[in-house]
């Protein structure tokens, strides 16, 4: 079964800069989009043997979550049980016969930092979720978690004591807490002192040309399915946003 996960920074673009090429190029299973930035009724996929499930913001423009499989799901729901963000539709949830899906578009703490106490609450709810997720079957979380989780994820480690958002001690700290609690990054499990894999790219100072990237794309998994993965990649050689996909190969 193959994975992607993808921040489309707008979908509506993306599909433009050829988008439907790319994913049917990579021929996943299930594809999660993050930042889709629209409603359903606004775009047109054409993906035949899909099935498309939405999570659109009540904002238009903003934010929003999509999952799209050729895998029927026994359901899907939208949000976290918490009513927490739940107007900007930043996570959607498909339960399959074997495991959990989670797409997650988790929030940034806000150039200012004024929204860091609010994206620790949703990442303290976003791991209670899922472990409570974890007690009945395996769970697989995709999406833009927004955080570089150490300096190996990061072009250049900043210096002490000067933040960013995505790379706050809270940020990583709350990224640790879940893996701790069952969970493993699939990427760092098969490549755990890789230098120079990033998901994004700032448009600034020709970042992606020049690589000069984070990695803010996760697929994290329950620690039982390990033994299952077969590949974890970035395909940073997709273009179409600011993020590129991220895979996840794994025999379930």
């Amino acid at each position: 079964m193959k994975i992607i996960t993808w921040n489309v920074n707008g979908i509506r673009s993306c599909i433009k800069k050829g988008m439907i090429n790319s994913l049917l190029e990579i021929d996943a299973d299930i594809i999660c989009l993050q930042e889709v930035r629209a409603k359903p009724d606004q775009i047109n996929i054409d993906l035949p043997g899909y099935e498309l499930y939405w999570n659109p913001a009540e904002k238009a423009g903003y934010s929003g979550t999509a999952i799209i499989t050729r895998r029927h799901p026994l359901r899907v729901w939208n949000d976290l049980p918490e009513d927490l963000l739940n107007d900007e539709g930043r996570l959607i949830t498909a339960e399959f016969e074997n495991f959990f899906l989670v797409n997650c578009y988790s929030p940034t703490s806000g150039a200012d930092f004024s929204r860091l106490h609010l994206r620790c609450h949703w990442d303290k709810a976003l791991q209670e979720y899922v472990v409570s997720l974890d007690k009945k079957k395996p769970v697989i979380l995709c999406g833009d978690l927004n955080v570089a989780h150490t300096d190996l994820d990061i072009f250049a480690p900043t210096p002490p004591g000067l933040f960013f958002p995505g790379i706050t001690p809270q940020e990583r700290n709350s990224f640790s807490t879940l893996l701790h609690s069952g969970f493993t990054d699939a990427f760092r499990y098969l490549h755990p002192f890789s230098l120079g894999n990033y998901s994004w790219w700032s448009p600034r100072n020709y970042a992606r040309q020049r690589d000069l990237g984070w990695r803010l794309d996760y697929i994290v998994i329950s620690d039982r399915l390990t033994a299952y993965i077969e590949s974890s990649e970035l395909l940073a050689s997709i273009i179409g946003s600011d993020h590129c996909p991220a895979e996840l190969i794994i025999n379930n």
